[in-house]
């Protein structure tokens, strides 16, 4: 994978953001700019989330291990949206309050799983360079597997949130994805078990 094919994508990346200013110096933002750019960056948190977890089917089915390259951008990128989400909440909503904020993580269950995906994702980013994956070893992709998880989690908070206004078309897509991705993974290891198991067996 050539070096200007990743820098497009990394400025592609960007180009949500980009549209959010855009959008800002052109009175775009609706009547409720807080809700409209919290939403937006939550939404493209997930997407990236998405895009970050089709990589490795991506890799498998074509067997072109390039695309390996763009995971650690992608899942930063997804990452860095899931910050920005939390942090508009957190300024705005909860006005910097940790205890205000602990209240509203347990009074509103769709809170509580946007913040567990949030917390989830502080390690894997912190851990998503190569100096700690080499010092970790092991560990690190036991680490990284976290990522279902918190798909997972980001799915009930998109879920549960749109649940309080009865609007459920787009979510039900992005928990198609993810149920797609996530089952894809659980064949491939149902498949490796069986196929281990049926090598170990004696023959006749």
């Amino acid at each position: 994978m050539s070096v200007w094919l990743r820098l497009g994508v990394f400025l592609a990346c960007l180009l949500p953001l980009a549209r959010l200013f855009w959008l800002g110096n052109h009175e775009g933002l609706s009547a409720n700019p807080i809700e409209f750019i919290t939403r937006s960056t939550g939404t493209w948190a997930l997407v990236f989330l998405c895009l970050t977890l089709s990589i490795t089917p991506l890799r498998r089915l074509s067997a072109q291990p390039q695309w390996l390259k763009l995971r650690r951008m992608l899942g930063l990128y997804s990452f860095f949206y899931a910050l920005l989400h939390f942090s508009i909440w957190f300024l705005l909503d909860q006005h910097l309050d940790p205890a205000r904020m602990w209240a509203d993580v347990l009074k509103r269950p769709f809170i509580a799983a946007g913040f567990t995906a949030f917390l989830l994702l502080l390690p894997l980013a912190a851990t998503s360079t190569r100096a700690m994956m080499r010092r970790l070893g092991a560990n690190w992709l036991r680490l990284h597997r976290l990522i279902y998880l918190i798909a997972i989690a980001a799915i009930l908070h998109y879920w549960w949130h749109k649940a309080g206004k009865n609007d459920f078309a787009t979510v039900r897509i992005y928990a198609a994805v993810v149920a797609g991705l996530l089952g894809i993974r659980l064949w491939w290891a149902v498949k490796s078990v069986l196929g281990r198991r049926s090598k170990r067996a004696p023959a006749g």
